[in-house]
Parts: C-alpha cells; sequence; structure tokens
C-alpha cells in the first residue's frame, strides 16, 4: 500500500508560500507557510498533519486492540500534540507526541485498558516511524 501526497512551494522559506495536496482529495491545495507553522495564520503545516495523524493511527490501533479483546468501544477519542523545537545542531525537529486519550467501553477495566493502550502506543505504524519522545495519558470513562 503507498499512499501519496504532493506540496508546491512558491518563493523563499519566511516569504513564501504552499499547498499541499493529497490523492484521496482530502487536502486539496490546502494553504502552508511560514505563518501558518510558526504564527497563527489559517492554512495548516507538517506539525499539524503529523499530530492528526499520530492521533488517527493510535485510535485505530486501538480499536482493533479492543475489538481483539473482545470489547466494543462506544468512543475513543485521541489528541496529539506534536512538538517543534530549536534543534541545537541547527534547524528544528519534532521533539514529543503527547497522546492524550479518552475512552469510553463498556465493561472494560483499568489494568486491561493500560495493557491494550499500551500495545495500541507502541504497535501504532506511525509511532514506530515517529523518532520523538511519545507520551500517552489516557481516561477510561
Amino acid at each position: 500500500m503507498i499512499r501519496k501526497a504532493t506540496a508546491h512551494w512558491r518563493g523563499t522559506g519566511r516569504d513564501g508560500d504552499g499547498d499541499l495536496t493529497t490523492d484521496s482529495g482530502v487536502l486539496s491545495q490546502t494553504p502552508y507557510s511560514f505563518k501558518t507553522r510558526f504564527e497563527d495564520t489559517p492554512g495548516t503545516n507538517p506539525e499539524e498533519l503529523l499530530a492528526a495523524a499520530h492521533a488517527g493511527c493510535f485510535t485505530m490501533a486501538l480499536a482493533f486492540q479492543l475489538q481483539q479483546a473482545g470489547f466494543d468501544p462506544e468512543s475513543l477519542e485521541t489528541q496529539a500534540a506534536v512538538s517543534l523545537e530549536a534543534d541545537p545542531a541547527g534547524g528544528f525537529k519534532i521533539t514529543r507526541s503527547a497522546l492524550t486519550l479518552t475512552a469510553k467501553v463498556p465493561g472494560l477495566d483499568e489494568a486491561k485498558f493500560d495493557e491494550l493502550a499500551g500495545n495500541a502506543e507502541k504497535g501504532c505504524p506511525l509511532s514506530k516511524v515517529i523518532n520523538a519522545e511519545i507520551t500517552l495519558t489516557k481516561t477510561l470513562l
């Protein structure tokens, strides 16, 4: 399976701008720029997209973990907060992806919840490629 996206950029790093398009069409010439990345201008940025991807990947992995264990989740909601910081070696680097999960799963006890959520965090394909600290805070309702 191969998934594709295209970035198109015009101009310099600080003053230029670009757009992102995915083959699925979910993103279609979605604007991004220095201002959408480092300020609050509308548009997206690579870290936001990584956060969305990590939250989605982890949540789907947990849904499969729960299903295999015989649980039917009522709701799973995950926020991923990706940190971009200055790199002492130069430039910037992603240093952390902090996952915050709220789950409502009838019949699931806390110990099994901890086990399955931990398995999902480690087993999610994006967790396996993110070269940064990954944390998981979870609440079972």
